[in-house]
């Protein structure tokens, strides 16, 4: 049982590993001129795992499925607060951000859900809503974002969910 327990927590890592190199992709803060910055990244993690927890919550409803669900939940949340940590916040700052993360979090997620029945206009809303970008370029039209966020929705939705609990997250954007 303990062996079970390891390879799921590195299945586990390796996805939320995974999610962090999507969210760090150059190409947003370069071609699609967002701010570099935590909230930034934090929203993009956001974003990429829940098009991954909707998919499993449409494919799969058995207990494997919503262990890891929870667990893919707490360890996001536990390295967030990790990181938040490292910055210097310190215990009241970091409960008050959290408790406003997860509310946060629950929000994308709702938002996600409506993605694919969206418009263009809808979308780019919804991309002005979480993700901050650039001075310069406030409130322009976010086509190269959604078009990133339809192939990632579509990308996830075809995903083995099986593939999923590995961990194996290989999406590449063109």
């Amino acid at each position: 049982m303990q062996k079970f327990k390891k390879q799921n927590k590195f299945k586990e890592n390796t996805l939320y590993n995974n999610i962090l190199l999507l969210s760090r992709n150059k190409i947003f803060y370069t071609k699609f001129k967002l701010k570099d910055t935590f909230q930034n990244r934090i929203h993009l993690i956001f974003i990429h795992i829940s098009f991954i927890f909707i998919k499993i919550k449409h494919t799969k409803k058995n207990d494997i499925y919503k262990l890891f669900y929870q667990n893919m939940f707490d360890l996001i949340f536990s390295k967030i607060d990790e990181n938040m940590r490292e910055i210097g916040f310190g215990d009241a700052p970091v409960n008050k951000n959290m408790r406003f993360l997860v509310k946060l979090f629950y929000n994308i997620l709702l938002d996600c859900e409506k993605y694919r029945k969206m418009t263009t206009k809808t979308k780019n809303i919804l991309i002005n809503k979480y993700l901050v970008l650039n001075d310069d370029v406030y409130n322009a039209d976010n086509t190269g974002i959604i078009k990133y966020f339809d192939k990632y929705e579509a990308f996830c939705f075809d995903l083995n969910s099986d593939s999923v609990l590995e961990g194996k997250l290989k999406f590449i954007y063109n």
